[in-house]
């Protein structure tokens, strides 16, 4: 029974259970994906219907994870076949336990509010930003903002971060960002605001069918 319910792997090499964090991230990019898939559906259809499903599969998944084995995650094994031929890149299960923990009360939350009582509030908004948030940050960068909350709880320090943001160590030049770079980023912000200021009147114009593929047939 130990062997099923369990968190984390032992690898040799590593003295504590770790997980497998590009796994992690192919997971995390196919929630994200659906979720967002779901919210775009109630803002411009008002349908409810596939968020409802979602956020029903979201907390089945973590509770999994978290009451379970990561291992037996239905998300997590369709990330590790996406992944599979990738060098595994091992982080430590504490803190991710942590972080799903947060992932379960948010889904529980909006599971309660959206499925059971059948109603939407800002609450349920306001949930469903975070998770979007917490999955995109965590598939996009690889950075578990929820870890980040396991700081502020335990003393301890956390092992085998992902990127080894754990340890202490002086950055490559490759790592640095110069103030040319930076400026680089300001004056393209700039670029972007000047683009929609000068443009938005011509780019808000429907683009016509240059084929005339789709015109309807013009009567004799």
């Amino acid at each position: 029974m130990k062997k099923v319910i369990k968190f984390g792997e032992n690898v040799e090499g590593y003295d504590i259970p770790v997980l497998n964090e590009r796994e992690i991230r192919a997971s995390a990019g196919i929630l994200f994906l659906f979720i967002l898939i779901s919210v775009m559906l109630i803002l411009f259809k008002g349908d409810f219907l596939l968020i409802k499903y979602v956020i029903t599969i979201f907390l089945t998944d973590f509770i999994i994870r978290v009451f379970v084995n990561p291992k037996f995650s239905p998300s997590l094994i369709i990330g590790r076949l996406v992944v599979k031929n990738q060098v595994p890149e091992y982080v430590g299960a504490r803190q991710k336990k942590f972080a799903w923990t947060i992932g379960v009360v948010l889904s529980a939350v909006m599971f309660i509010f959206l499925v059971v009582v059948n109603a939407y509030s800002p609450i349920t908004g306001i949930t469903c930003l975070f998770c979007l948030i917490f999955l995109f940050f965590e598939s996009a960068f690889g950075i578990c903002l929820g870890c980040k909350v396991y700081y502020m709880f335990y003393k301890e320090k956390a092992q085998y971060c992902p990127g080894e943001v754990c340890d202490v160590k002086s950055r490559q030049d490759i790592q640095k960002t110069s103030k040319v770079q930076l400026l680089i980023v300001l004056v393209f912000i700039i670029y972007i605001f000047l683009a929609v200021f000068l443009f938005n009147d011509q780019f808000s114009k429907k683009p016509h069918d240059l084929f005339g593929i789709n015109s309807p047939a013009q009567s004799k």
